[in-house]
This record gives structure tokens, sequence and C-alpha cells, in this order.
């Protein structure tokens, strides 16, 4: 039987990716105790394929934001592969995003927005939003443009 939050997000009609594996050594989510850690992931799209640029050359902030919206989905793919169910998740408590960005780029919180709201949409306006830092990053794996890694207290 599927929860209230689940059946919000399936009722949302997100393209969900494919969960990607570990690119190294460590686990895509680990959880300790009531808390589940979600390592750093990046923007994959639906067949797979990440998408690559820097934000303030490449991409522009909305761009970027839209790419932060695709890590979130891509979150998703692990959690729901990790819990079948995200009403497992009853609040989410710590994003930190990474914005591959140029120096003179500035809008790092609007970037990682495009996750936030992701989130907001499906947990809510206040299980949905928890601590987060925004930062910008000289480089980050393959060139994708944002990475985000998040914790988040379990029902």
């Amino acid at each position: 039987m599927s929860s209230p939050v689940h059946d919000r997000f399936l009722s949302l009609g997100l393209v969900i990716p494919p969960a990607p594996p570990p690119a190294g050594v460590y686990k895509p989510c680990l959880q300790v105790g009531g808390l589940l850690h979600v390592s750093g992931h990046g923007p994959v799209l639906p067949d797979g394929t990440l998408m690559v640029g820097r934000v303030g050359r490449d991409l522009d902030a909305d761009a970027g934001k839209l790419v932060a919206r695709q890590v979130g989905l891509t979150i998703l793919a692990t959690l729901l592969g990790h819990l079948g169910d995200l009403g497992r998740i009853r609040r989410v408590t710590r994003v930190l995003g990474m914005v591959n960005a140029t120096d003179d780029f500035l809008r790092h919180p609007h970037v990682i927005n495009g996750c936030s709201e992701l989130f907001v949409e499906i947990w809510g306006p206040d299980a949905g939003v928890g601590v987060r830092s925004a930062v910008g990053m000289g480089s980050l794996p393959g060139n994708i443009p944002v990475e985000i890694e998040a914790s988040f207290e379990l029902a």
C-alpha cells in the first residue's frame, strides 16, 4: 500500500531517470539510525546520460536551476530504489548543492532552488525544506553543472 506522499509524487507525473551506480568507492545512500544520507548525485537524464556544462559560461542561472531539478529527480531514483515508497521519508534534513560555475557567477542559491522546489512539491513546505548550503566549485566530475547530496529523516 502506498502512502499519501508517494501518491502525491505519482500524481506529479515526473520522469525519473535510472538510479546511477557508484562511480567510485562509496554507497549511493546509507542509513544510519533514523537518517538516510544520499551521496552526491549529478544530473542523469532518462536515457542514462549526464547533463554537462558550466553555469555562467554554457548555462545561465535559469538553465542551471533546471539542471538542479534534474539532480533532484536523480536523487529520487536512488531513494525509490532503496525505500520503494517516498512516504518512508518524514522530512528533508539537509541539502548541499555544488554548482560548477565561473568565477563571476553569484546566483548559486537560485540554481539549487531547482532541487529544493522539487522536494517541496513532494514533501510539502515544511517537511520538504531542511538546512541547505549552495556553493560554487571550480569544476565537478565529468563537467556536470550541479552535484547535490542530501539527508532525510525516515518515518
